[in-house]
């Protein structure tokens, strides 16, 4: 792919600046012109008026095969698309990065990446996101492509999805559109798909459009069956808006069901004092390779955006054997639909009930403290800021060593790991035995061999500081919570009472 604009000269094209001296001379000139080897340096990169303005193609989008031999090999292609982004803030390579996991979010849902532009503007264009004259360029480059798809990396309004699409000819869709496509091809339980159902519905409310016949209206029914006189009925488009309404309601009542079944799984390990640590991140950081890595859960694992969306939760054992409890969370990722944080509010609930967050980021990717930010501003939106959190930097293995630096000097309570080959799993066994919450009773108790059952939910529920087998019993000296040091209070021992 050819860029139709470029940065100006390399930095190793620079030259060094003047030393202070003359340069303080240069500045007191009343009149001085910009200077490359003065002013360059200080400066940076600058666009030219027309680079500022004109659409920028971003290399290495394309994922269209050039060798013919592989296309048999090669999953089925549905659309051809090209993308478009507005870069209304931050660097360059922040919006180049953008448009590239827009790229393999486009790529997920199964469509062949053809081209990929940028357009800098202060704010998209109201009517058609990139402008009118920019929306004709983009014309051009789908014509060009033989694009059937144009994909836009935001959420457009209703009247710039209109506008836009009336100028390239060809069907376009936004960011939440693309996301929400993922998640109907993803979701496999029935709560998953009734959750993407309703976020699918409640983003095409607001977008349903009309025809010839869809703006027609219904004829109104005359009392004693005579000719119509109630006036003009609603209309086709009308009425499809009400069954949306309708069917919308019915599956947030189905969704509240759902949700009262995992409240009482959730009621009865709060009531057995387990303890439960919640897995969350951004899409594809590894969340599911460490749930299997952590309990061998055998959940699928793909290098894909949003392979997993259905929530597992799998018993686990700290060193020590504590018991606890290990559930995978929805990935998230920047700009996540909100119509998706609301319809997918009670499977995030996960997170906000945990006594433990392990926050997966990918070390790998070219900018971990985005994904970071990213999670993080869900996590608020989920009310689960009060939960502890470990940052768990995986893919370790693969990550720049600098990189992995940097984010562990940064970020407090980090660990590195890889869930792939291992590394620095067993280090963070131990620092999720350290962070959950422990009993709040210490005691010592001589048990009846004839009460077994009590020793064992002294391991399993509690920690046992010491155990020791004498004839009268087992002498035990554990911390456990309120309930069970009730349990054991009649057989601790008067010296130690």
């Amino acid at each position: 792919m050819t860029s139709s604009s470029s940065f100006s000269q390399d930095t190793q094209n620079r030259a060094q600046s003047h030393p202070d001296g003359l340069r303080a001379d240069a500045l007191m000139e009343e009149d001085v012109a910009w200077s490359h080897e003065i002013d360059g340096e200080r400066d940076g990169d600058q666009f030219d008026r027309s680079e500022r303005a004109a659409l920028r193609r971003v290399a290495g989008l394309s994922t269209e095969l050039e060798d013919v031999t592989e296309v048999e090999y090669r999953q089925l292609r549905l659309e051809r698309v090209v993308l478009v982004g507005v870069w209304t803030s931050g660097t360059a390579t922040d919006a180049d990065n953008s448009l590239a996991e827009l790229a393999a979010l486009a790529e997920t849902a199964g469509a062949l990446v053809l081209d990929g532009v940028i357009q800098r503007r202060d704010k998209p264009d109201a009517a058609t996101y990139i402008g009118s004259g920019k929306a004709n360029e983009l014309r051009d480059i789908v014509l060009e492509t033989g694009a059937d798809t144009v994909i836009c990396d935001g959420e457009l309004s209703p009247g710039q999805l209109i506008h836009l699409e009336d100028v390239v000819k060809v069907k376009v869709i936004d960011r939440t559109a693309l996301i929400l496509d993922i998640f109907a091809q993803h979701a496999k339980s029935r709560e998953g798909k009734a959750q993407v159902a309703l976020a699918q519905m409640q983003y095409m409310l607001p977008r349903l459009r009309g025809w010839g016949q869809s703006l027609s209206r219904q004829m109104g029914g005359g009392s004693g069956g005579g000719l119509a006189t109630r006036g003009p009925g609603e209309t086709k488009i009308e009425t499809d808006r009400r069954r949306i309404r309708e069917k919308m309601a019915k599956m947030r009542r189905e969704i509240a069901d759902m949700k009262t079944g995992r409240d009482i799984k959730r009621q009865e390990r709060r009531r057995n004092k387990v303890p439960s640590v919640a897995i969350a991140g951004y899409t594809n950081a590894g969340k599911s390779s460490l749930l299997n890595r952590l309990t061998g859960a055998g959940v699928l694992v793909e290098n894909s955006l949003f392979a997993t969306l259905d929530p597992t939760v799998r018993r686990a054992e700290t060193p020590t054997g504590r018991l606890y409890t290990l559930a995978d969370t929805v990935g998230f990722v920047r700009h996540l639909p909100h119509h998706l944080v609301e319809a997918f509010r009670s499977t995030m609930e996960e997170v906000g009930d945990s006594d433990l967050i392990l926050h997966v980021v990918d070390g790998s990717h070219p900018a971990p403290e985005e994904q970071l930010a990213a999670v993080r501003e869900v996590v608020r939106d989920v009310g689960a800021t009060k939960v502890r959190e470990i940052v768990v930097v995986n893919k370790a293995d693969a990550a720049d060593p600098l990189v992995l630096q940097r984010l562990l000097r940064n970020e407090k309570h980090s660990i590195a790991v890889s869930a792939r080959t291992g590394q620095g799993i067993e280090e963070l066994l131990a620092l999720i035995d350290v962070e959950l919450p422990h009993p709040s009773v210490e005691l010592e108790a001589l048990v009846p061999y004839t009460l077994g059952r009590l020793v064992a939910r002294a391991h399993s529920d509690g920690e046992v500081i010491s155990e020791e087998h004498t004839p009268e019993g087992t002498l035990l000296k554990v911390r456990v919570h309120e309930e069970l040091a009730a349990e054991l209070a009649p057989y601790v021992p008067a010296s130690a009472a």
